[in-house]
């Protein structure tokens, strides 16, 4: 559980194995030393949507970092499981849109319970990528987070349709999203060339976590920035 990586487990709420976990930003990233915290409800025995993994506290590290650029944005995280990014991207000022897959009311409906947790006025909405439903209509973000949804090659297709889309509604919009690089980073450049799209920003996702993280947290993970390529797209 990568919760205790960022912070401390409060006993939690009533259903068996479901704890809260604390995700400490600024200051010492510490429950003594911080300028925020989210918490966030898990529950390990449900699916993976229901637990914290490592790109999503390196993600919402990432936006915590970068806030000033989130202040007044508008916020869709895709996939969002445990919505840690999407939270502190509200935390931070941003207007923000919570999404995972339409059907998994479960996941859905803890997310709604950690908005309200952390006090977050966030719209919760299902969102099953390459699903052509009225609510994608509805969005228009500056910033598209993701953490760690590059996982099954079956849905990379759905998931960059819906990125390209998303992009395509928004001019100047980016698509941030923190993944395991478990195949090397040319199956992303491969899914960025067929979708027209191009890397703004690549970094080792270790790069600027603190150390207090780091040393919690396991993997070969990256984080990119990706935006349209405007020539493939006049």
């Amino acid at each position: 559980m990568e919760g205790a990586a960022t912070g401390d487990r409060a006993a939690a709420v009533p259903a068996r194995m479901t704890t809260v976990s604390r995700h400490y930003f600024g200051g010492g990233a510490s429950k003594s030393d911080h300028d925020l915290r989210v918490d966030i409800i898990e529950n390990i025995e449900e699916d993976y949507g229901m637990f914290v993994w490592p790109c999503s506290i390196i993600l919402a590290e990432y936006v915590w970092q970068q806030r000033s650029r989130f202040t007044g944005c508008k916020v869709v995280e895709l996939g969002a499981g445990t919505s840690l990014p999407g939270l502190v991207a509200a935390k931070v000022g941003a207007d923000v849109t919570l999404t995972d897959i339409a059907h998994n009311t479960e996941v859905l409906n803890n997310i709604r319970k950690i908005c309200a947790l952390n006090n977050a006025s966030c719209i919760v909405s299902g969102l099953t990528w390459g699903d052509w439903d009225e609510p994608i209509f509805d969005l228009h973000p500056n910033i598209i987070l993701g953490a760690d949804v590059l996982y099954d090659s079956a849905n990379f297709d759905d998931l960059f349709a819906t990125v390209t889309f998303l992009l395509e509604k928004s001019p100047g919009a980016v698509f941030i999203t923190a993944y395991h690089n478990r195949s090397g980073h040319h199956l992303i450049e491969f899914l960025m060339v067929k979708w027209g799209l191009k890397c703004l920003k690549l970094l080792d996702g270790f790069s600027f976590l603190p150390s207090c993280k780091a040393a919690s947290l396991q993997g070969n993970i990256q984080l990119v920035e990706i935006a349209l390529d405007k020539e493939k797209h006049n």
